[in-house]
């Protein structure tokens, strides 16, 4: 039997129940190879080359796909159609020892039977200019993560991490929370009026001021309104011209990755990453009740815009059925895809238009139900006629002044029947309001003028949709990493969420202006950009992939020994060690004095105007220092980072609060404070003792484990060790009990 490997479990099992058991279908997990998690993994010495492992935990995976294999007639990889699926099937041929020679490879852009037996009936080789596209961005993000993570946790704080693309997402935040800052409102006015023909005919309606004396009239202040309104109320409403046409809305595009994350953030509220999940399901499959395992929707990773004939000659037979012909364009509909979009994938499209949003909602939780009817909607709306309107534009003159009323009815649905554009918070409703049939010439009244002060707003935070706009137009990383992206800002606490609006941390800044400062192409929307079409160049044109990391390294690591190296200043002081200058140098801890023979020597030895304390630090003796973290004040070894042990700072003008009892040697406990603020108890003996507790000692043991007693909050006592089955008396039986005894 032939065997067929695909990546994910879900995947396996739908294409199985398409087959009906004539072939062995099994999955990867994803990549069974992978550069190492704990090194850098690239000879920078040796052209760059990758030096791939196996992936944690994929040992038995590629035992069981191997010995698969071995039984098999003919194996066919059949990963996801893009860059990083090649990259799967191409490890997947080289760990499973498959000849290079042999078509071994297959791919489909829907998980559909038609699909599938079209693929197993076209397979071909390994397409090595698409995986050395993916090694590339690999090597290259490898490289860049690897050398900025350490600068950041050295310069800034543990825990920090750096990317090619994450580092240029965060800095469009930052940048804007920067804009919203420096905003400083102006004052202007608004002078609308309300209008009526001079018999009362018609239904008031509403015109605002537009021009004076034929120009642009800009109102910035009240007294610059009240004058306005004065001149209106005292002059005469003529009607100037009339505009009457009929303005058309052409159908959207399906959706690529972008538009869909765009849509579902702005009209269901969901994230990037949440989107992407959902569609990553309903292309996969889902196991519907009584029908087993089914996939909705086409591939979701692209950025074409282009529909196959038959999906497109299928749409529109739906629409002639259900809305009529005149729902469907004289010709069929053709988008074309952005600049520098692969055009190797359709858009995403449903896979079969019978399975209905009405049919999908009893095979489908909320969630996917709600993606896969956006899906569907979009693309049947993308495939019929304009939406037209009738509209109207009346042009009103009074002394000098220029007013403009403007309103448009439907007048045939077109794709709107399905499909409704999501409308901005600032953008004004027209559609729907009828104006009155009046002509040139006539005069009108006025019920009332009204000005209203209003102030210019800053810029708008992004939200995960502007946001992944924003890189979709600046050509910053490509479908699959956007919803990724996000999820890193958000993980890493980059950014916090004020609603759906993302607001820059404190941190952020800091890493942002250290990357701008040392790393500035990098930290560049062009060069980023330029670096994306690169990478391109190499799939579409077999550009070897070497001479363009050849190209960014060199200067990258020259900033780097710059960044890492600024503000150190050579001494006249002598290692100890090796007898070598040592280098002042600036960390997150302060300076220190680090030996120039590093690596070769690693000696260090911490210095500045740290205060220096009479607590020995417990672990190699050292008098600690006070220093000042993100959580206050707090004592650490001089010798960091040889010793890394801290305290916590106890401040000699606050009193001293003691409470508890020591069940090691019966002195007071003090009550103390972590770094971050969570109180605990420690003897007043220290350092000849070092008991702690979280909770109040009570200056007993434990009769069954020897551990300490303790109080809790609620009086009662309980013992410190959590495994410990001692379950002493409540307060109240013991009190009974201690009074029956005394009777």
């Amino acid at each position: 039997m032939d065997l067929i490997i695909v990546e994910s479990p879900s995947k396996a099992k739908t294409i199985s129940k398409y087959l009906k058991g004539k072939y062995r279908v099994d999955a990867s997990g994803g990549h069974i190879r992978d550069l190492p998690q704990k090194k850098l993994g690239v000879s920078v010495s040796q052209n760059f080359e990758p030096q791939y492992v196996t992936s944690p935990g994929k040992e038995e995976t590629i035992k069981r796909l191997s010995d698969e294999a071995k039984k098999a007639g003919r194996v066919y990889l059949a990963t996801d159609p893009d860059r990083e699926g090649e990259a799967i099937s191409w490890h997947l041929q080289t760990v499973l020892g498959l000849d290079a020679d042999k078509e071994n490879r297959i791919e489909f852009n829907e998980i559909s039977p038609k699909a599938v037996r079209q693929a197993l009936e076209h397979p071909r080789k390994i397409d090595y200019n698409l995986v050395d596209a993916q090694q590339a961005r690999r090597v290259l993000d490898r490289l860049v993560g690897y050398k900025l993570s350490p600068l950041l946790n050295n310069k800034i704080q543990n825990g920090l991490s750096a990317g090619r693309v994450q580092s240029v997402a965060l800095r469009l935040v930052v940048d804007r929370e920067r804009e919203i800052s420096a905003f400083k409102p102006e004052e202007y006015w608004t002078i609308s009026v309300e209008l009526q023909d001079a018999g009362k005919k018609f239904s008031p309606f509403r015109a605002l001021l537009e021009k004076q004396g034929g120009k642009k009239c800009k109102v910035s202040s009240k007294e610059q309104a009240d004058a306005v309104l004065a001149a209106l109320k005292s002059g005469e409403y003529t009607v100037l011209s009339v505009k009457s046409s009929v303005t058309k809305s052409h159908a959207p595009a399906p959706f690529t990755t972008s538009t869909l994350q765009q849509d579902a953030s702005n009209k269901l509220g969901m994230t990037a990453p949440e989107t992407m999940l959902m569609a990553q399901h309903l292309y996969e499959g889902i196991d519907v009740e009584g029908e087993g395992h089914i996939a909705f929707v086409t591939y979701i990773r692209t950025d074409s815009t282009r529909v196959s004939s038959d999906a497109q000659t299928a749409a529109l037979g739906y629409i002639a059925e259900k809305y009529g012909k005149e729902y469907c364009p004289a010709k069929p509909n053709f988008y074309a895809s952005k600049k520098g979009a692969q055009d190797a994938h359709e858009a995403i499209r449903p896979i079969d238009l019978n399975l209905t949003p009405e049919l999908a909602k009893k095979m489908l939780d909320r969630k996917h139900y709600n993606v896969y009817k956006l899906i569907y909607e979009r693309f049947i709306a993308s495939q019929m006629a304009e939406a037209q309107y009738d509209s109207k534009q009346i042009e009103i003159g009074n002394s000098g002044y220029g007013l403009r009323a403007a309103g448009k009815t439907l007048r045939f649905a077109g794709y709107t029947a399905v499909y409704q554009d999501y409308k901005k918070e600032d953008d004004e409703e027209t559609n729907g309001k009828l104006l009155p049939p009046i002509k040139e010439g006539d005069a009108l009244l006025s019920p009332g003028e009204k000005g209203e002060q209003k102030f210019t707003k800053p810029p708008i935070r992004y939200t995960d949709a502007s946001l992944v706009k924003a890189m979709e137009d600046k050509g910053i990383g490509r479908p699959s990493t956007y919803a990724s992206i996000i999820s890193v800002l958000n993980k890493r606490k980059y950014v916090t969420k004020d609603g759906k609006y993302m607001v820059p941390t404190e941190v952020a800044y800091r890493i942002t202006d250290m990357l701008v400062k040392y790393f500035t192409d990098v930290m560049d929307v062009g060069f980023t950009a330029d670096m994306e079409e690169k990478l391109d160049e190499i799939e579409e044109g077999g550009k070897d992939w070497h001479s363009i990391i050849s190209a960014f390294y060199p200067p990258f690591e020259e900033k780097l020994r710059f960044a890492s190296s600024d503000g150190d200043e050579i001494t006249d002081i002598l290692c100890e060690k090796c007898g070598r200058p040592m280098v002042r140098k600036s960390g997150k801890y302060g300076k220190y004095l680090a030996c120039t023979g590093y690596p070769a020597c690693s000696n260090i030895i911490s210095e500045g105007e740290a205060e220096v304390t009479d607590t020995p630090c417990p672990k190699c003796g050292a008098m600690m220092t006070v220093k000042t973290g993100r959580y206050g004040k707090f004592l650490a070894c001089p010798n960091y980072p040889a010793c890394k042990s801290t305290l916590p700072f106890e401040d000699e003008k606050k009193e001293t609060v003691y409470e508890g009892i020591c069940p090691d040697c019966g002195k007071p406990t003090k009550k103390l404070f972590s770094r971050t603020g969570k109180p605990y108890y420690g003897c007043s003996g220290y350092p000849a003792c070092k008991f702690m507790s979280w909770d109040v000692p009570t200056g007993q043991k434990c009769p069954v484990c020897g551990s300490a007693l303790v109080s809790t909050p609620k009086g009662s006592v309980k013992c410190s060790n959590r495994e410990c089955s001692y379950k002493p008396e409540k307060p109240e039986k013991a009190a009974k009990s201690a009074k029956k005894a005394k009777a």
